[in-house]
């Protein structure tokens, strides 16, 4: 009998992984030793980067490959893939905290316009490009998505309704990794790239938010430049995290009865998780959500992905990440470059 997918006294006994079935208080028990190592890892990563500074995912990434040998521990497993999956889900739907529809409708037509062409064309992109290498649709679809949504995270949500193999979690691991990096390195460049193109505040908002991958690094950059510069690149960056819904929607309902998933057939069309994000964003669009509370939604969606990607380390080695070889970072260098080439075209041209 396979003690993981079988728990007593559950509504959905057969996958323990379901998403309200795992905060049943006997699957909560169950999974509380892999969990409080993720807890753990998360800790440790957060202090690292406190202190020392430097992207808190990336430490719990590497904090977490170090742990591998407990992917193998029947006590710790289950624990592990609680963090991996519903915690991960769970933080991307607290996700939609930080999003009002006041803040999209602020930003003007020709910047919506200008991110969701950047958006749709660097997915198609990530998917052609890994085509042209040899790499499944899956990996285009992840990497293209976590370029040109919101880096960590979109990659993390994107994987999450993706068929669930070790190949999928191998590669959503080095997408963070890369996505990260290239985000750091854009947050130092592109400010250079508004000087030199003298791009005027506004315009180098629309560029900053609409081209850096993840949230931290665009209001680094904005900020860099001016108070203005930085308050647009942080709304054009928010419009960019609220497609992940309809991307989100999209991938999992070209997956959703794959028959390389682990999830049963016939799941829902709009994951639980991403209803959450709407019901959130609706929520702090309404002001239902006081300013502290919405401060501390934020940090426990940040604390619950960085356990998740805790987890998703433990799950892999060193080994199987090196396998992948050089193609996937081509893939993220590639769409890195499109979006950005994209984005100050079209404010050349259009604004």
């Amino acid at each position: 009998m396979n003690r993981e997918n079988n728990l007593p006294g559950l509504p959905i006994a057969r996958r323990s992984t379901t998403f309200f079935a795992a905060w049943h208080p006997m699957a909560l028990r169950r999974n509380w030793p892999g969990s409080a190592i993720c807890i753990v890892i998360a800790l440790a990563a957060t202090f690292v980067s406190t202190a020392y500074g430097g992207p808190q995912l990336l430490y719990a990434l590497f904090f977490g490959l170090a742990f591998h040998f407990l992917a193998q521990d029947a006590v710790c497993l289950p624990g592990i893939q609680f963090c991996s999956q519903t915690l991960l889900r769970t933080g991307v739907a607290l996700l939609g905290a930080r999003v009002t529809f006041e803040q999209m409708a602020s930003l003007g037509s020709k910047s919506l316009i200008i991110v969701l062409l950047a958006v749709g064309s660097t997915i198609a992109v990530g998917c052609a490009v890994a085509s042209f290498l040899g790499r499944g649709r899956t990996e285009g679809l992840l990497s293209g998505g976590a370029v040109a949504i919101c880096g960590a995270s979109a990659a993390l949500a994107i994987s999450a309704v993706l068929p669930k193999t070790k190949e999928n979690d191998q590669f959503t691991l080095l997408a963070v990794v890369g996505v990260t990096t290239l985000s750091t390195l854009a947050m130092i460049i592109y400010p250079l790239i508004v000087h030199f193109l003298e791009l005027d505040h506004t315009s180098a908002g629309v560029f900053i938010g609409g081209t850096i991958h993840d949230v931290a690094q665009v209001v680094g950059a904005g900020y860099l430049i001016s108070n203005h510069t930085g308050e647009v690149a942080t709304l054009v960056k928010l419009f960019r995290v609220a497609c992940l819904v309809p991307i989100v929607i999209v991938v999992s309902y070209s997956y959703r009865n794959s028959i390389d998933a682990q999830e049963p057939v016939g799941t829902p069309l709009i994951p639980f998780f991403l209803i959450g994000f709407v019901l959130m964003m609706a929520a702090n669009s309404v002001h239902w959500i006081p300013h502290l509370a919405s401060e501390w939604i934020n940090d426990a969606s940040r604390f619950c992905l960085v356990m998740a990607i805790a987890a998703l380390g433990v799950k892999t080695s060193f080994q199987s990440l090196a396998s992948l070889g050089w193609k996937p970072i081509l893939m993220l260098v590639s769409e890195t470059v499109w979006i950005a080439g994209l984005v100050l075209l079209a404010i050349r041209f259009a604004m």
